[in-house]
Formats: structure tokens, C-alpha cells, sequence
């Protein structure tokens, strides 16, 4: 699986080339930008790295700001270095709860809430952009499919979210279907695996008090979290001259970011790019601007927090050792 995961890697990003040797052939345009934007840009990424980091303590009550901080820096990095990088970056990020002392259910709690949660407020992003865009702007017929799936699949995501928080008959027939699919398997394979139905329930229940009455404050953390990354975007664009319009950024940033998850290349590389240039452009974004502040996002988005991700978790093993070896779930 890994050896296709890379192969499948390297053939998009071949596929994807040409955008990204144009960010290289644009990156020394990067000088003509006042450094006081890049000062700007970096405080609004750390922001938001840092109301992600709040995310995780919120879920996972006790953990300190160094475990927060770096067990969420090396998963970030894992998800941007490996291909299929969610799987890993969620292990990491697992792991290294485990490690410093938080039960393994409580960390898988966390894990479930802190992304269900997160991936909420980025497909939200797509509603709230045609709600502005109709108060102000019309969005260009290019970006139109976007602005639709995106509210699609906010809305479909959030109702599945509320039925599975609020009833347990769904939960119960997924369980059935998931404990016999797993029973017969383990009969061809000889293995002693087995998934009880109520195990679903559990979980979820875990999911859910790892929240409890702290959701409020974790969905307005969540929601600074994006906005905070979509305001590092918005600089990009008028560091290098551009006049974005907010409603159609916030429309391309958000179907840049549903791009970044699709596990194919390391922290959606080539696609993000290609993807991000081409929405801002239909945007009404001069194609050169585009290139140039997607070089400038990137740069901070996902570049130089691969190297922090890295010093991360030397530290963290410095301190608690490697994140290996997890006791029993609890």
C-alpha cells in the first residue's frame, strides 16, 4: 500500500509539475515584496496554528501547551512529507498524546473531535462565501461548482454529525454491518479480530464528553483557526498588488483547502497549487499576482512549518522519549 501510495504520489505531482516550476521560476518576484508583509503573513499562520493547538486542549482537558503544540507541529509535518500523510499524521498525533500522559481513549476522542469539528467549519466556509457573495457580488460561473459542492457537503456533514450525536440506532446498524464484515474476515485470515457493535457507541460517546460543554469554545477556536489561515491568503494577495474580492477568496481558499485532504500527494502538493492559482485567477485575480501569492501562502502554509514540525518532535522525544510503545486503551 505505501509503495502504490508513493508511486500514485510521484505520477500526480509529475502531472502537476508544470504549476509548480512556475512557483519556482516566480519565487525570486518574492523580493520585490516589503518584508513587513511577510512579518504579517507569519503572525497570522502562527495564529492559526496556535488556535489549533487551543483546538486539542479543549478536547483533551490537561494537556499542556508543549504537548499541544508539539504532537500537532509533527503531524503537520508527517501529513506534508508522507503520501496518504492523514494516516500518519494522525498517528503521530496519537502517539505523542498517548506518550505524555493522556489516556489513549481520551486521545482518541480528541483526535475524532478536534477533525470532525475542524472539517465542519472548512466546509461551512463555502455556504458563508455565497451568503456574502449575495449581498454583494455575484460568483464567476467557473467557481459556481465549488460554491454548490462545498455547501452540499456542509450540509450533508452537519446533519450526519447531529443524527450520530443524537441517536444510536444508526450507530447500532453501522456496528452490525462493521462487526460481522470484521468477523468474516478474521474467519478467512484465521485471526482472533473482532469489533463489537457497542464499541461505536462508546467511541462516540467519548467523542462527545470530550467536548461537553466546552463545544462553544472549541467551534469559535476552530473557526479562528481557518479564518486566521484564510487572513494569511487575503495578505498574500495584497502584498504582491492584488484587490481580491473577500467573498470569491474565501470560495477559492476553502476549495484549496478540501484539495489539501485528498490523500494523494504529501499535503495535497501540485494540487493545492494548481488549484488555488486557477480558482484565483477565475476570481478576477491577474494570473501572475496569483502565482506569486500562492508561492507566498505556501510558503508559510505549508513549507516552513515542515522544519518546525521536525524540531518538534526532537523535542518532544527529548522529553517523554519515542512515542512508540501505547499502553492499552483506557
Amino acid at each position: 500500500m505505501r509503495g502504490f501510495l508513493l508511486l500514485l504520489g510521484m505520477v500526480s505531482i509529475y502531472l502537476f509539475l508544470p504549476t509548480l516550476l512556475s512557483l519556482a521560476e516566480s519565487a525570486p518576484q518574492l523580493g520585490h515584496v516589503k518584508w513587513r508583509w511577510f512579518v504579517l503573513m507569519a503572525v497570522l499562520m502562527t495564529g492559526a496554528f496556535v488556535s489549533q493547538w487551543a483546538l486539542t486542549r479543549i478536547a483533551a482537558p490537561g494537556v499542556s501547551w508543549f504537548v499541544a503544540a508539539t504532537s500537532q507541529l509533527t503531524s503537520n509535518a508527517a501529513v506534508k512529507l508522507i503520501p496518504g500523510g492523514a494516516v500518519a499524521g494522525g498517528a503521530f498525533y496519537f502517539r505523542m498524546l498517548s506518550v505524555s500522559g493522556v489516556p489513549t481513549g481520551t486521545a482518541l476522542a480528541a483526535l475524532a473531535a478536534v477533525g470532525v469539528l475542524s472539517n465542519l467549519v472548512l466546509l461551512a466556509l463555502p455556504a458563508v462565501a455565497v451568503v456574502i457573495a449575495i449581498v454583494s457580488a455575484p460568483i464567476p460561473e467557473g467557481m459556481l461548482p465549488v460554491a454548490i459542492a462545498g455547501t452540499i457537503l456542509f450540509v450533508v456533514m452537519f446533519v450526519g454529525a447531529v443524527v450520530v450525536v443524537r441517536f444510536d440506532r444508526p450507530l447500532e446498524w453501522v456496528g452490525w454491518i462493521v462487526e460481522h464484515g470484521v468477523a468474516w474476515v478474521a474467519r478467512i485470515f484465521k485471526r482472533s479480530w473482532s469489533f463489537p457493535a457497542q464499541e461505536l457507541i462508546d467511541r462516540r460517546n467519548e467523542v462527545v464528553s470530550s467536548l461537553g460543554e466546552r463545544w462553544r469554545k472549541a467551534l469559535a477556536v476552530a473557526v479562528s483557526n481557518w479564518l486566521l489561515d484564510y487572513a494569511t491568503l487575503v495578505v498574500a494577495l495584497i502584498a504582491v498588488g492584488a484587490q481580491p474580492r473577500p467573498s470569491l477568496i474565501l470560495l477559492a481558499f476553502a476549495g484549496a483547502a478540501v484539495l489539501g485532504m485528498i490523500p494523494i500527494t504529501p499535503g495535497g502538493l501540485g494540487f493545492v497549487e494548481a488549484g488555488l492559482v486557477g480558482m484565483l485567477t477565475i476570481a478576477g485575480i491577474p494570473a501572475g499576482d496569483a502565482l506569486l501569492a500562492t508561492l507566498a501562502y505556501r510558503l508559510f502554509q505549508f513549507w516552513l512549518p515542515i522544519p518546525a514540525g521536525m524540531v518538534s518532535y526532537v523535542l518532544f522525544r527529548r522529553k517523554y522519549g519515542k512515542p512508540s510503545d501505547l499502553p492499552a486503551v483506557s
